[in-house]
């Protein structure tokens, strides 16, 4: 068999107020979200990698499905994977039930740590401080909304040394029941930045981007003054008469879809903070 390593770090973990579940993962490998996670909401996440055996997430969600724990997804690993020396994988169930395993034939340095609702590990890197930075960040960042916070671990990791080999490839995936778009699916963050020379970075951009676009407004609107009006005005090449109109709110609304803004559209001469910032930097530029 020719199989490519995937010298990876990694993060799998759940979010204990929400149950939501997720992975974060960075690589010199090309594309490394295409291989590492695994989730499905209510049932369980896991990444793969190493010498990644990609039939490892779905039976591993299988087993979990059918009431196994992650000793049980384990177990069945070595008694048929003839290379299971040379895997390496992190899980975290539905119930924050966790496990990581290193084959001892991975390459230096390798190794991982798990908790309650978290697994970290990684292979090929600097050191061990990789992977204690994962969990450390991971640990005193309660505050930090999920999504946002396997992000952050991801950069401490990053930033203690990450792979040895350098830097490509990084991916987020989160999923939460009924949290796919329209609320079709439970696929909620899947952001891939695919070869990258600061692809965590990017990464954080990204993410940002997705909240901007995606998320539904929850500040307070901004009252528009008569300034703002203008200002609003003058850059959607309308005349500057500081009233709020049928022609400024047409033009702006469309602005909004093309911006992918539809979700922060609230009306009248009102917006929302987040959508005005954005619209500050649209128009600096």
């Amino acid at each position: 068999m020719n199989a490519q390593l995937i010298a990876t770090f990694s993060l799998v973990a759940r979010d204990p107020a929400t149950g939501d579940l997720g992975v974060a993962v960075a690589s010199k490998f090309l594309a490394v979200g295409a291989v590492v996670p695994v989730a499905v909401a209510g049932v369980g996440a896991i990444a793969t990698q190493a010498l990644a055996n990609t039939s490892y997430g779905p039976r591993a969600l299988d087993i979990l499905q059918s009431g196994g724990t992650p000793d049980d997804c384990l177990n069945e690993f070595e008694a048929t994977d003839p290379d299971f020396s040379q895997r390496q994988f992190g899980i975290v169930t539905a119930t924050g039930e966790s496990l990581t395993h290193t084959g001892t034939a991975c390459l230096d340095w390798a190794g991982g740590t798990a908790g309650p609702d978290f697994a970290a590990q990684g292979n090929i890197l600097t050191g061990p401080e990789v992977v204690e930075a994962l969990q450390d960040s991971w640990e005193g960042s309660r505050s930090v909304p999920f999504p946002e916070r396997l992000l952050t671990a991801l950069a401490a990791a990053d930033a203690a040394g990450g792979d040895s080999r350098g830097r490509q490839s990084a991916a987020l995936y989160v999923v939460g029941e009924g949290k796919g778009y329209g609320g079709f699916t439970d696929r909620w963050i899947d952001l891939r930045v695919d070869d990258h020379e600061d692809p965590v970075t990017e990464l954080q951009r990204l993410l940002g981007l997705y909240r901007l676009v995606l998320d539904r407004p929850h500040e307070e609107p901004v009252e528009l003054s008569r300034s703002q009006i203008v200002w609003l005005q003058e850059n959607l090449d309308l005349p500057a008469s500081g009233e709020w109109d049928t022609a400024t709110e047409a033009r702006l609304e469309r602005l909004f879809g093309i911006e992918n803004l539809e979700a922060r559209w609230l009306g009248g001469p009102r917006l929302d903070p987040q959508a005005l910032a954005h619209l500050r930097r649209l128009f600096a530029a």
